[in-house]
């Protein structure tokens, strides 16, 4: 009776041990941010490298705001269940105003109940007209992610 109960208890750990680790957070898809942001990843290479679309609910009252491309890399893909990642976005306008980029980086992240969330932080750097107005130019701040299904 005793090797039986033995066997079943690592029989039992063994498969709850392969069902956590083929969980995996998956960076590629469609993403919508607590402030409305809306971002799409293309798949990986793999090198990790992506590329894709985002657009800003903070800039959407813009008029002339158009979807910006974005292109980053996430890092070891293969090997990491909550993999970090940066990505750079050339804000796009269809008028000229000052050039801006913004580069973000964080991480995906799975809970216990399979759902995803992208925690990232960026900058956001806008141009200026002078060394004096340096102090204005570039912002810091924070996105949570959500995967769109």
């Amino acid at each position: 009776m005793g090797k039986i109960s033995f066997s079943l208890i690592f029989t039992l750990a063994l498969v709850t041990l392969s069902t956590s680790s083929e969980r995996k957070c998956v960076l590629s898809g469609s993403w919508r941010s607590r402030l409305g942001c809306k971002m799409v990843v293309s798949e990986l290479s793999e090198a990790g490298a992506f590329s894709g679309s985002y657009l800003s609910a903070a800039m959407a009252p813009r008029a002339d705001l158009l979807s910006s491309r974005l292109h980053g890399i996430q890092h070891s893909a293969s090997q990491k269940e909550q993999p970090t990642f940066g990505f750079t976005v050339k804000w796009q306008f269809s008028e000229s105003p000052p050039d801006s980029m913004s580069v973000f980086v964080g991480q995906c992240f799975m809970d216990d109940q399979g759902e995803e969330t992208l925690q990232t932080t960026w900058l956001l750097r806008e141009e200026v007209g002078s060394p004096s107005a340096n102090w204005e130019a570039t912002r810091v701040g924070t996105n949570v992610f959500t995967r769109i299904k």
